[in-house]
């Protein structure tokens, strides 16, 4: 998925509706998800794929939050 991807548009959050932030690899370990920054929840993207289900959805930590909006704000 890039970050042009007219899909993003309209994907959501599953829990509060809300807009998904695409998060890009930034390493080789890392990889592609979505993110919710107003509940600090990540959903993967399996074989460009997002898994929008509820319990697909991993809670972050709140080091790891504040790294994602810097990752963001770039």
């Amino acid at each position: 998925m890039n970050p042009d991807d007219p899909l993003l548009r309209i994907l959501a959050c599953p829990l509060d509706k809300g807009p998904l932030h695409l998060l890009v690899p930034d390493g080789p370990a890392a990889e592609e998800a979505l993110y919710n920054p107003r509940l600090h929840r990540r959903y993967p993207i399996v074989d460009g794929i997002p898994q929008l289900l509820p319990s697909s959805g991993e809670q972050v930590s709140d080091d790891e939050h504040e790294a994602l909006l810097k990752r963001m704000a770039q």
